[in-house]
């Protein structure tokens, strides 16, 4: 373990809340939203905030917005919590997106999974490599979607490059993420289940200690309440919560997760708290099937 990156470590081994991406009527991203929902997450008891996760629609913003984005969040965060942000595509724009979010003072970058249709596992180190070593003072989390790619690359990663401190692990197969952390070094990386609440007490029974969560946009104290319960080994009390989260997130994960993002802002939407539109490949849900997640988010403790 890497001491220097110890007040980091202990960040992420939370619920790691990825803030939706608001916009205006004209469709550009809602500065004042953005800033009123990012508070709510604060007032409401996260710790940890993202800017630019697939939940705050990273692939579909401009590179503009994408340091917008940053920008806002390091400011109205304030030192409340700490800053993962969200860097990827390319290898020069990974890295100056990574040394833009450390000349903010944000602590850590998530790498997003390289959507290249051409991945090696030693590319992959590679891609990697290069981004985590031209910013060693942040901490680096791989975000893991590559079923293919073994435990031992990630080693492999880390002995070059000891700000490599964490893992947000995206594959929905807990034996499989339970086989990867062990080949990789469960003790020697953060364990993080990216897949969210549905995922989180499979995931933390084999290593994980903690969770991303969209969810949280909506409900801070739904997430919050189930990373309590799974930190002191409550798993009854931790699938409650689940039961109570299960079916907004089948609805966020049916026809290959085509409304994950929509679901969240409908959510929002019904609570009056920001627009519902998203941005092409995904769409706004159809006014048929609104009232269904309405009555979810009504029906939480909010």
């Amino acid at each position: 373990m890497t001491a220097s990156f110890e007040a980091q470590r202990a960040a992420l081994a939370d619920v790691v809340a990825i803030p939706v991406t608001p916009f205006a009527e004209d469709g550009t991203v809602d500065r004042y939203t953005h800033r009123a929902l990012l508070r709510r997450l604060l007032d409401g008891g996260v710790k940890i905030l993202t800017p630019n996760g697939n939940t705050g629609e990273f692939y579909a913003l401009t590179p503009q917005e994408r340091q917008l984005v940053t920008e806002l969040t390091v400011d109205e965060a304030g030192g409340r919590a700490a800053i993962l942000v969200g860097v990827g595509h390319d290898v020069p724009t990974a890295i100056a997106s990574a040394r833009h979010a450390g000349e903010l003072g944000a602590q850590m970058v998530m790498v997003h999974q390289p959507v290249h249709p051409y991945v090696s596992q030693d590319g992959w180190v590679d891609y990697h490599r290069a981004i985590a070593e031209a910013v060693p003072d942040l901490g680096v989390v791989p975000y893991i979607r590559n079923a293919q790619l073994i435990g031992a690359r990630l080693a492999e990663l880390a002995d070059d490059c000891p700000n490599v401190i964490g893992v947000k692990y995206a594959v929905p197969d807990a034996a499989r993420f339970a086989a990867f952390a062990r080949d990789a070094g469960l003790e020697r990386f953060v364990w993080v289940a990216g897949l969210a609440e549905p995922y989180a007490p499979s995931y933390f029974s084999a290593g994980a200690t903690g969770f991303t969560s969209g969810l949280v946009n909506v409900a801070p104290s739904v997430s919050l309440n189930m990373i309590e319960a799974l930190r002191s080994g409550d798993y009854p009390g931790a699938m409650k919560v689940w039961e109570q989260i299960r079916r907004f997130e089948e609805l966020r994960a049916a026809n290959g997760s085509a409304n994950n993002v929509t679901i969240v802002k409908e959510a929002l939407a019904s609570l009056g708290l920001c627009r519902r539109d998203v941005r092409p490949p995904s769409r706004p849900l159809p006014e048929s099937e609104r009232a269904e997640v309405a009555a979810i988010a009504a029906g939480w403790s909010i």
